[in-house]
This record gives C-alpha cells, sequence and structure tokens, in this order.
C-alpha cells in the first residue's frame, strides 16, 4: 500500500466540524488549544459552534480548515497501531500549507498565523463586488482557455483558476468577465456554468498584490525540509526544499490550482490509496474522477476514522 495525505481547502467548512474528534482524542484538542493561543482568539468555538456567517470569511475559513484538517491527522496517528508513512502529501489551495504542516515543512503555529493574514490580503486585493469564480462542467480545459482569452481585455479579465479533474474547471476574474465567459461556455457546449458564492477572484492575476505581501511573509517564515515530497498546485512539482516550498505557495495564490495533474503525479508514483484529512471528501471525489477505481479514505470524524482503520488493516 503507498499512501498519499491529501487536505481540502475553502469551501469544505461546516459549523460543528472536528469537535468529535477534539472530544474523544487528546492529539486533536492540543492542535486547537495551540491555534487558538497562536491566533490570540478562539478559533475553535468558531469551528464547534459558529457562526456559519464568520466561519465563511476567508480570514477565519483558513486556519479554522488548517486546524481541522490537522487534528484529523493527529487523531488518526494516535489510533493508528502501525504508523502510516505516506510517500507524498497535497492540498487543495489552502491545503496546500496543510500539507505542509503534515510534511514537517512549517510549524502549526506559524501556519495558522499565516494563513489568517494570507485570508486578509486576498480580500484586501481586489474591491469587494468586483470580482468572482464560477464553476463550468463538461468542457476540456483548453477549449475553456481559448474562451477566456477570447472573452479578456485588460480592464477585465477571466482566467482559469481551478482545473479539478476532467470536466470540472473553475474560472476566476472580474465579475463581467466572468459572467460572459459562463454565457459563451454554455453556447459552446458546457453542461453547466455555476457561480460561486466566493468573496474574490481567488486563484487569478487579480492576486498579485496579495501575493507581494504573502511573499513577503513567506520568506520570514520558519520553513524547514519537508520529510516527505510536497506536490505543488501550480505545477505538479515534488518539493521537499525551503526554496522550492516558499515558491509554489506564493504563485498558487494567482496561478490555477493544477488539481488533475496533481492527482496523476502522485498515481504516476506509484500511490494507490488516497487519505482525505479534514472536513468532507470533496478531493476523494475529485481523485476518483481522475482515476476511476482508486481507493479513497478519509478522516474527519469518529465513524470515518474507524472506517479508515478498518480498510487499512485489511489492506495491511
Amino acid at each position: 500500500m503507498k499512501v498519499a495525505y491529501v487536505f481540502p481547502g475553502q469551501g469544505a467548512q461546516y459549523v460543528g466540524m472536528g469537535k468529535e474528534l477534539a472530544d474523544r482524542y487528546e492529539a486533536a484538542r492540543k492542535v486547537y488549544a495551540l491555534a487558538d493561543e497562536a491566533l490570540g482568539f478562539s478559533i475553535s468555538s468558531l469551528c464547534f459552534d459558529g457562526p456559519a456567517e464568520e466561519l465563511k470569511k476567508t480570514h477565519f475559513t483558513q486556519p479554522a480548515l488548517l486546524a481541522t484538517s490537522i487534528a484529523a491527522l493527529r487523531a488518526f496517528e494516535e489510533v493508528t497501531e502501525q504508523p502510516v508513512v505516506p510517500s507524498c502529501v497535497a492540498g487543495h489551495s489552502l491545503g496546500e500549507y496543510t500539507a505542509c504542516v503534515a510534511a514537517g515543512a512549517l510549524d502549526l503555529r506559524e501556519a495558522v498565523i499565516l494563513v489568517h493574514r494570507r485570508g486578509q490580503w486576498m480580500d484586501e486585493a481586489v474591491p469587494g463586488g468586483t470580482g468572482t469564480m464560477a464553476a463550468i462542467l463538461g468542457m476540456e480545459a483548453g477549449v475553456l482557455d481559448s474562451l477566456c482569452k477570447q472573452v479578456s481585455t485588460p480592464d477585465s479579465l477571466v482566467e482559469l483558476a481551478n482545473v479539478n479533474c476532467p470536466g470540472q474547471i473553475v474560472i476566476s476574474g472580474h465579475s463581467e468577465a466572468v459572467k460572459r465567459a459562463m454565457e459563451l461556455a454554455k453556447e459552446q457546449g458546457a453542461k453547466r456554468a455555476i457561480a460561486l458564492t466566493v468573496s474574490g477572484p481567488f486563484h487569478s492575476s487579480l492576486m498579485k498584490k496579495a501575493a507581494d505581501k504573502l511573499g513577503d511573509a513567506l520568506e520570514t517564515s520558519g520553513f524547514m525540509g519537508a520529510s516527505v515530497p510536497i506536490v505543488a498546485n501550480v505545477d505538479a512539482g515534488l518539493n521537499t526544499d525551503t526554496n522550492g516550498v516558499r515558491k509554489a505557495l506564493r504563485e498558487q495564490l494567482y496561478q490555477p490550482v493544477q488539481w488533475e495533474l496533481d492527482t496523476r503525479v502522485m498515481l504516476r508514483e506509484g500511490v494507490d490509496t488516497f487519505i482525505e484529512l479534514g472536513p468532507g471528501t470533496v478531493l476523494s471525489g475529485l481523485i476518483r474522477k481522475v482515476e476511476k477505481g482508486i481507493s479513497t479514505l478519509h478522516v474527519e470524524d469518529e465513524a470515518s476514522l474507524k472506517e479508515t482503520l478498518n480498510q487499512i488493516r485489511d489492506k495491511a
């Protein structure tokens, strides 16, 4: 069995996430306690009790998801009879920071502070209401990329933001350009075009101002060499050195998340079992669309933890 750990990004959050694991496992409780102390406010209360309106704010969502995913990982490690050593780790957007913590490349305390600030800079980069994102289903990436270039002007642009799996791509940019791209995509055969409820045009070049601020913060953060390769969103590179990790994290803020490519690289590396740690199973679904029949497990509560442990025992 060759395992990869994968970690979800923004949109996976929900009120109550992580509470059951924190109630049952000391290792999970310690994660939330450290995150609360580092941030200077109770991110654990926001995860467990909400309110949802606060939890979905980018600068709260990001540290909340990171803490919850690492709490799930630590609970899993606490009860696993034989240590599971992943061959690589990856995360979708914000989840790449969680992957860095899992690989020992970034301290948890620094990570929650860093992603809290990242969320603030992302919201500040573009005035509210001027940028948005949309999911386009049933269209090839190359065709959609050409369509976005056709629609874009210097003052109103739209770009690919997430290439998630065959037939599922997210676009991002100025609101009017995104709306026009959605219309053209449907005219040219896309199955669906769905406007997303987001606070900004993430993973587009409109995030470059935020990326500059983030880059400065990344340079002063205490990154270490990773114990296992971290698969980069921006190019699916397998990074272990600090310079490569920093560069990838900065660039993914304004370039597309290449999740389909990430998955294919992990498969090429021989991964046969993906364990999604944190809220939901969105990544598991995307992975199975890339490779039908591949084994995907997850840990987000007691039931899923026990099921994953049973599956691992059966595979051993």
